[in-house]
């Protein structure tokens, strides 16, 4: 995808970087910023740290049962909790215990569930979670930033809410997409909470609903667009790295794809930024049909694909498909491309059809007669991978598989639209209409299911797999921009963590139970790949990359209080 970027941005690299070269294959670190990268530090020590009832309502040093009888005397406790004095290990035992009566967590945690907390978070909201910046701020941003509490910060997830997930312009109160998102940073990559920072960019909502609604928390107007648009966007990008630094991870999330596309060529070149949706959903499914080649046979160039939907997330698949296939056979991208085929509302992307495209829509024009509709593309173009990222459900009808299966033996189909009920197809249908035969995974997660006595677990292109290893890569080699050879390293390393356990029962992406492990060994391959480039700055190079990334995860683990005086 960095060729589309590139030209949207005159031919300037990702790669064309001023700074110095440095022995070790990085930068010089010219902002002197070492220092907020390399140590990861656990509960942070503070000084003074608060007493009493205030101090068992602070989550940043509040220990609940863990506190000492001694600590509980030293800190005026005494009375305020139960007698019992417990470790935190104890703590964890009934913590887990409690969370391994759900069958699965994930979803809890993140998609479908914050899609629905984002429709009522109006409803619902108590308390602040991270940075709201709107059009009133306006010429003051660095001042909001300076308010966040925490100075060292590593990766700011921020969104305008104008495409939250499948459920369209939620506004403001597409925040909850931010705060799961850096969540998941902590609790699958290891990201220590205090360097994670929500913001959401508010100018307005075109959602009626919402400006209609008395509970709605956001600006009260309608979105605004052009200059003003990229005049408030720009002065937080500059505030970041003023306040921030050079090496802060700026992930962009559910932005509408005229603004993703200008944002990720804009500041690629100048900051160190990724698109979850863009970049985070090619890598992930990449990384899903690299390990599905072990079920369905060939090589990637073998085979070809169709995608229904043609927006930020299908184009960046199919574009990091394109490259892979370019590393695999070194033929030019643009040769590699012509085995990738893509539908949007309007039919089959074809070259009759150029002139009208979008920009990010024009490499995937080929030559072809023009098809109306994905029953006619899937009977023209007899793809091997069918793949849904349309955000429209049920549209993986039972004719469309039944075609894609009578001329596979094991077609590969993916069903990525979130949230569930955005699905292409259920797990359900994929198994029933190809006969127990496709090779199934979705955005969303589906109930294992049984056909003709033979039990199918549904893999799910759940982003949560790249985005917190990936982001973890970038922060422990201090890297400075993101490449795409980046996230191609990321998809190899996921694939590679795929056990023939879980071929198996038909999985092509590895247990979430892994996912700390799997995490380190992406982050080792990112940061491995940042200095190969020449874009990290943690030097010298650590000389084991998978030690060092588990050793810079964050672990909770409390610290002792000191007497009072």
């Amino acid at each position: 995808m960095e060729s589309t970027l590139k030209e949207m941005r005159g031919g300037e690299s990702v790669l064309d970087l001023s700074p110095k070269a440095t022995v070790g294959g990085g930068v010089e670190d010219v902002y002197g910023e070492d220092c907020a990268t390399e140590e990861q530090l656990v509960t942070p020590w503070t000084y003074s740290v608060a007493s009493g009832y205030s101090l068992l309502r602070d989550p940043h040093h509040n220990k609940g049962l863990a506190f000492t009888e001694k600590e509980r005397d030293s800190h005026y406790l005494l009375g305020l909790l139960p007698p019992a004095v417990v470790t935190q290990q104890l703590q964890e035992k009934k913590l887990m215990d409690n969370l391994r009566k759900y069958q699965e967590l994930l979803p809890i945690v993140y998609t479908p569930t914050v899609g629905e907390a984002c429709q009522k978070y109006g409803s619902i909201f108590r308390r602040p979670q991270g940075l709201y910046i709107s059009l009133k701020e306006k010429g003051k941003v660095l001042d909001v930033l300076k308010n966040w509490p925490e100075r060292s910060i590593q990766v700011i997830v921020v969104t305008d809410g104008e495409r939250i997930l499948g459920l369209g312009d939620l506004g403001c109160q597409g925040m909850g997409i931010p705060v799961g998102k850096l969540s998941l940073y902590t609790a699958l990559g290891g990201v220590r909470p205090s360097a994670c920072l929500p913001v959401t960019i508010d100018v307005g909502t075109n959602n009626e609903q919402l400006l209609k609604d008395e509970f709605y928390i956001g600006l009260r107007q309608r979105r605004a667009t052009g200059q003003e648009y990229a005049d408030l966007l720009h002065e937080f990008m500059s505030a970041v790295k003023q306040n921030y630094g050079e090496k802060v991870l700026i992930q962009f999330e559910d932005f509408a794809n005229h603004n993703a596309f200008t944002l990720l060529a804009k500041y690629g070149t100048t900051h160190l930024v990724f698109n979850d949706d863009i970049q985070g959903t090619a890598s992930v499914v990449l990384a899903g049909i690299v390990a599905a080649l072990k079920l369905i046979g060939g090589t990637l160039a073998d085979h070809k694909f169709l995608f229904l939907g043609a927006g930020e997330a299908g184009t960046g698949i199919a574009e990091l498909i394109a490259l892979e296939m370019s590393k695999q056979t070194k033929i030019p991208v643009e040769e590699t491309r012509k085995k990738i085929w893509l539908v949007d509302s309007k039919g089959l992307i074809v070259n009759s059809r150029k002139e009208s495209l979008q920009h990010f829509k024009k490499p995937w024009a080929h030559d072809h007669e023009p098809v109306k509709d994905l029953l006619g593309a899937v009977k023209a173009i007899k793809p091997t991978v069918l793949i849904g990222s349309s955000g429209v459900g049920r549209t993986f009808t039972k004719e469309i598989i039944e075609t894609v299966a009578s001329f596979n033996e094991k077609p590969l189909i993916m069903a990525l639209s979130n949230p569930t009920s955005q699905s292409e197809c259920t797990a359900e249908e994929a198994y029933t209409w190809s006969q127990g035969r496709a090779i199934f995974a979705s955005g969303s997660p589906f109930d294992p299911f049984e056909y003709n006595g033979k039990v199918f677990v549904p893999g799910q292109a759940n982003n949560a797999y790249i985005f917190p290893g990936f982001g973890l890569g970038l922060v422990i080699s201090g890297a400075i921009r993101v490449h795409d050879d980046m996230l191609l390293a990321a998809s190899e390393a996921l694939a590679k963590q795929v056990s023939d356990e879980n071929y198996n029962k038909g999985l092509i992406y590895p247990p979430f139970s892994n996912i700390r492990k799997i995490s380190a060994n992406i982050a080792a391959n990112v940061a491995a790949k940042a200095y190969e480039l020449g874009v990290a700055t943690h030097l010298p190079r650590p000389a084991n990359l998978v030690k060092y990334a588990e050793s810079c995860m964050y672990s909770p683990v409390y610290r002792s209080y000191r007497s009072r005086l």
